[in-house]
């Protein structure tokens, strides 16, 4: 009777691990913008991909327009183990990484061209770990696009800037950025620009077509200029000690899918910036404005002391390496 009782026992503590081993890993995918833009696509392609080769292993969710957390809020979640991936704008990190504000200085890098060589280069993967002892891991880069600038009035040269008030990123390189042309720089959240644009609360701000395009900025903006002068792409990034404490095989599957959606990603947001600066184009509600070489120039001119007032943060190693990639 005993040795029954005791192999029952042991038969029920069996079942109980198979039980508990059959349970699915859950990641929970946070993100604050649609579905049917690039971060959005990235983040179903990967729970796609993730749950084809991974059925019954891994469930991912995924939660769009900040139904989860803002990118305010959503590192410090990850850190509590509420959500496992994010992708917050490269401008979030300032509170783990001074090194990541390097994609924040203006006119660094030529096209995405020279952005993706960066990123996928020693230096900008040594990036993705940088803030591995404060709990978080770079999984990838994911690309929105190079910035233009759009404002009230004609902006041809850095004098045309001054004295208007310009939505920024919470970045102190951006706002760094608008001083050096005398232009005053407000942090506001991307959820209000249009409206401070429309009540003429501010006088402009800078952003990618795609983001112009889709939060219809153009519609209350009569000049946009063809600047390029900066970036918005964001950091995928999950918890280090989630990441790292996934079972080796799962782990390196997980990778796999992530490269995959991000190319995908990536492949949606170029084709964005050409048919969303069409759209705005074709709309008629603004007008764009190419800069000449030498207008470009006064710009890159009046911008540039923004690098040297950053290099002790980010490290001159770091920025020189960026400009190589051009």
């Amino acid at each position: 009777m005993r040795l029954l009782t005791a192999a029952a026992i042991a038969a029920s503590v069996m079942l109980a691990s198979v039980v508990a081993q059959a349970e699915p890993i859950k990641i929970k995918f946070s993100h604050v913008v649609s579905e049917n833009t690039p971060k959005g696509q990235m983040a179903l392609k990967f729970k796609q991909l993730a749950e084809e080769r991974l059925a019954g292993k891994v469930v991912v969710e995924v939660f769009p327009s900040s139904q989860l957390f803002s990118d305010g809020k959503v590192l410090e979640a990850m850190l509590l183990g509420d959500v496992q991936i994010a992708a917050p704008s490269l401008s979030k990190f300032k509170k783990y990484t001074k090194k990541l504000q390097v994609f924040d200085l203006p006119f660094l890098f030529k096209n995405m061209d020279a952005v993706a060589k960066f990123q996928s280069s020693a230096d900008g993967q040594a990036l993705l770990n940088s803030m591995s002892k404060k709990g978080l891991k770079g999984l990838g880069y994911l690309h929105n696009g190079l910035k233009q600038l759009s404002a009230s009035r004609e902006l041809r040269v850095p004098t045309d800037a001054a004295g208007l008030k310009f939505r920024i990123q919470a970045s102190d390189v951006i706002a760094a950025q608008f001083e050096a042309v005398n232009a005053l720089p407000l942090k506001k959240p991307f959820s209000e620009v249009f409206l401070l644009l429309q009540t003429k609360a501010i006088d402009g701000q800078e952003n990618t077509w795609s983001n112009i395009y889709s939060k219809k900025f153009f519609e209350v903006q009569e000049n946009i200029t063809e600047s390029n002068h900066g970036l918005i792409d964001y950091l995928v990034v999950t918890s280090a000690p989630f990441w790292d404490g996934l079972p080796a095989d799962i782990r390196t599957t997980l990778e796999g899918s992530m490269k995959e959606a991000i190319a995908h990603g990536n492949k949606i947001a170029s084709e964005k910036a050409i048919s969303d600066r069409k759209r705005i184009a074709d709309s008629g509600r603004s007008t764009i404005l190419q800069l000449s070489a030498d207008d470009r120039a006064k710009w890159v001119s009046a911008m540039k002391p923004v690098w040297d007032k950053f290099a002790g943060e980010i490290g001159q190693d770091l920025i020189d390496a960026a400009v190589a990639s051009n």
